[in-house]
C-alpha cells in the first residue's frame, strides 16, 4: 500500500511540474536605451524625425534615435523572415546577415544585405524594398551572387550610389580581386507602382574592379591571418559619397573581426566619374593600391576602426563606422564624427 501511495505522489508531482512549465510566462527580449551603441558594419537612415541604424546581426540588428546620441536598441530583427533563396544560394548561411546598406530612391527605401560565411566567397547580395522604414519589406530577389572557384570577387559589403544622371550603381567586395562596381538597370517589373525603380545587373554591366589593397604578386602583401581562401588583398566595405562635383570612395584596409587584434583602417580616394578611376591625394590610383588614410585606431580609445558610411543630415556631413574599443576588450562600438572639407576638396574628420 505504501509503495502504491509513494508512486501516486511521485506521479502527481511530475504532473504538477509539467503543468507549471506550461504555465510559465514566455519572456521576450525587451528594447533598452544606451548612449554607447554596439554595432558592426553600421549604416543609417532618417525618416519622420527618427534615425535608424542598421548593422550586422541576426536578421539585421537595428536601433533608433531622435538625436543620434541616445539609442533605443530594438529586440527583434529588422527583417524577421529572410527569403528561402538565401539559404539555398549560400551553404551554411542561416540568419546572421552581414553589412546591410539602405538608400531612399524614387520615393522608396531599398535595402541590400549580404549572405555569406566567414572567409569564403560563395556569397550573395539580396535586395528588399519598402515604402516606409517600419513598413512591410518586399523581397526583390538576389542582385548578384559569387561562387568559389568561379568568381575572383566576393558578393558582400554592398553600397548603392546614384550618379548625376539618376542612374543607380552598386559597389561591393571583400578580399579576392578587391572592390567591384556595376551599373544597376531597371528590369521587368510586376509591381506597377514602382515600375521604373527595380534594380538588376545586366550582362552589359558586368563587375569591374575599382580598388585593390595590393596588386597581384606584391611582395609587401602580408599573409592573411583570418582565411586561407581569401588571399592577401585586404580591402573591403566600399562606400561612395558624392560632394561638390566629386565621388569619394571610402574603403577599409586590413583586418576586422579580431577584437583588440584588429588593424582595420579607412582610406579614401575621389573621382569625377562614379565608375572611376579613383585617385588618392597623391594622385595614385586606388586600383593599384592607392588610398589616403582617413581614420585609423589611436590605440587609446580604439584599437582599429572601419566599415564606414557617410551621410548629409541637414547641413552637416557625418561619417560613421565601427571601432574596436581599447577600453572594452575590442568590443565593436559605433563611431560618429562630422566631416570637414579642406580648401582643395578633401574630407577630414572633426571631433
Amino acid at each position: 500500500m505504501a509503495k502504491k501511495l509513494l508512486f501516486l505522489i511521485l506521479c502527481l508531482a511530475a504532473f504538477t511540474a509539467v503543468q507549471a512549465q506550461h504555465r510559465r510566462p514566455h519572456f521576450r527580449r525587451m528594447a533598452y536605451v544606451t548612449d554607447t551603441l554596439m554595432a558592426h558594419d553600421p549604416v543609417m537612415a532618417y525618416e519622420n524625425g527618427t534615425y535608424f541604424l542598421l548593422s550586422t546581426g541576426n536578421g539585421i540588428a537595428w536601433a533608433t534615435s531622435k538625436d543620434r546620441k541616445t539609442w533605443v536598441v530594438q529586440p527583434t530583427p529588422f527583417i524577421e523572415h529572410l527569403p528561402e533563396w538565401t539559404h539555398d544560394s549560400v551553404p551554411g548561411f542561416r540568419n546572421h546577415v552581414w553589412a546591410p546598406d539602405i538608400i531612399r530612391w524614387h520615393d522608396r527605401w531599398w535595402l541590400t544585405y549580404s549572405c555569406s560565411t566567414f572567409g569564403k566567397n560563395t556569397s550573395a547580395i539580396g535586395l528588399m524594398s519598402s515604402d516606409r522604414l517600419t513598413g512591410e519589406w518586399r523581397d526583390e530577389g538576389c542582385l548578384i551572387r559569387s561562387v568559389a572557384n568561379r568568381n575572383d570577387w566576393n558578393a558582400i559589403d554592398s553600397n548603392i550610389a546614384i550618379d548625376d544622371n539618376d542612374h543607380p550603381w552598386m559597389v561591393w567586395g571583400s578580399f579576392w580581386d578587391g572592390i567591384q562596381i556595376a551599373r544597376l538597370e531597371n528590369s521587368h517589373l510586376p509591381h506597377a507602382a514602382v515600375a521604373n525603380s527595380q534594380f538588376s545587373i545586366l550582362n552589359s554591366h558586368l563587375p569591374t574592379p575599382l580598388a585593390r589593397r595590393y596588386t597581384a604578386g606584391d611582395p609587401n602583401a602580408a599573409e592573411n591571418p583570418t582565411s586561407k581562401y581569401a588571399g592577401r588583398n585586404s580591402i573591403e566595405a566600399p562606400f561612395i559619397f558624392k560632394k561638390n562635383g566629386y565621388y569619394y570612395l571610402f574603403v577599409s584596409w586590413d583586418y576586422c573581426c579580431r577584437g583588440a587584434k584588429s588593424n582595420y583602417r579607412v582610406v579614401v580616394g575621389r573621382s569625377k566619374k562614379i565608375d572611376g578611376p579613383y585617385l588618392d591625394r597623391d594622385g595614385k590610383d586606388m586600383l593599384v593600391g592607392g588610398g589616403t588614410i582617413f581614420l585609423e585606431g589611436d590605440k587609446k580609445e580604439y584599437e582599429a576602426a572601419g566599415h564606414c558610411a557617410a551621410y548629409t543630415f541637414g547641413d552637416t556631413d557625418i561619417f560613421i563606422c565601427h571601432g574596436y574599443s581599447a577600453q572594452k576588450d575590442g568590443m565593436a562600438l559605433l563611431i560618429q564624427r562630422p566631416i570637414h572639407w579642406t580648401a582643395d576638396g578633401w574630407p577630414t574628420l572633426g571631433n
